[in-house]
């Protein structure tokens, strides 16, 4: 039996010991939040972020990290983009760590560094094991089948992660492009906002379709120039979690976009949520990224502009509708 750490205990850092317990493994859940642990402790169910799912018994909730991290071979990181680098910092203090697995999916802010390389600054060692791909805690919980990639530079490492995680309903690829699967997995959420405005101001399918097409092509196009390659922006990481999060009603990144579609203030937005939309900080990131690389990015400069400069929904369309006219390929 495996014992696994998990840190993190939102809506998905609570699904992966829901589902790795299921799977075999002895599981140690950690989040920062003592209340929450208790309720959690108390009542076997996370109430506050993913109600109507039951702890298995093989779930230990800790609120001491080092304890959650003692014996453990896998160290699953399911915490806010922005928290990966504290969370680590603090692992490395600890002693014991396990193989890291990344589950975080954004850039971090003024460093623009991808959360394997927050990690590597902080923790060093063999790995880490990147898992992305369409996956949404609500669903993965209940059993709905699901299909992931982990991705690590060593393929043996990603191999280990796809034995441990895989069940006949979750099923694991692995990929050898962490670079590019990172890329993916954090700009497909600025996409996600985009396409949330649109179902929020009521364009319709012809807007939204031709959005998530030039938005991939403009993931890629970033990704590649910062490293990754092509095919990758084409296969789970990429293509399947852009489809997933700009068109579910899970979607975090989606609901962001919905709410200024119909007029609220990003403030307003994200004070009536309880879990973190990625995207948001990621946009800014991303456009500074393209920006020093000279790449194009014309879909991330709108919701950039929508997000901190107040832009109208309907302004940020018709400045990429009037853009000057040009080949698609």
């Amino acid at each position: 039996m495996s014992t696994v750490a998990v840190l993190g205990a939102g809506s998905w850092g609570t699904t992966l010991a829901v589902h790795l317990s299921q799977a075999g493994a002895d599981v140690r859940l950690w989040g920062n939040v003592r209340a929450d642990l208790d309720q959690m402790m108390a009542t076997r169910e996370n109430r506050k972020f993913l109600p109507g799912i039951r702890l298995p018994d093989g779930v230990k909730v800790l609120p001491e990290l080092e304890r959650a991290l003692e014996g453990a071979g896998y160290t699953f990181l399911a915490v806010p983009a922005q928290a990966v680098r504290e969370v680590c910092s603090r692992i490395a203090t600890s002693g014991d760590r396990g193989l890291p697995v990344i589950c975080a999916k954004g850039l971090e802010l003024g460093t623009l560094k991808r959360m394997s390389e927050v990690l590597a600054e902080c923790l060093g060692g063999p790995g880490p094991v990147f898992l992305t791909g369409p996956s949404h805690a609500e669903e993965v919980s209940r059993g709905i089948p699901t299909t992931v990639v982990a991705a690590a530079v060593d393929e043996e490492l990603a191999r280990a992660v796809q034995r441990l995680c895989s069940t006949p309903a979750f099923r694991v690829y692995t990929n050898t492009d962490l670079v590019g699967c990172e890329y993916g997995a954090a700009l497909k959420n600025v996409i996600a906002i985009a396409a949330g405005v649109c179902d929020g101001i009521g364009w319709g399918d012809n807007t939204k379709g031709a959005l998530l097409t030039r938005g991939l092509a403009e993931i890629s196009r970033l990704g590649v120039a910062l490293g990754g390659r092509r095919e990758t922006f084409f296969g789970l990481a990429g293509l399947g979690d852009l489809v997933t999060t700009a068109m579910s009603r899970h979607s975090r990144n989606r609901h962001v976009g919905e709410a200024m579609g119909r007029g609220q203030r990003l403030a307003e937005v994200l004070r009536g949520m309880v879990m973190v939309a990625e995207g948001v900080t990621t946009a800014r990131a991303a456009r500074d990224l393209g920006r020093a690389r000279g790449v194009e990015l014309p879909i991330t400069e709108q919701v950039c502009a929508m997000l901190f400069e107040d832009r109208s929904p309907r302004e940020a369309l018709q400045a990429l509708m009037t853009r000057d006219l040009k080949s698609e390929q």
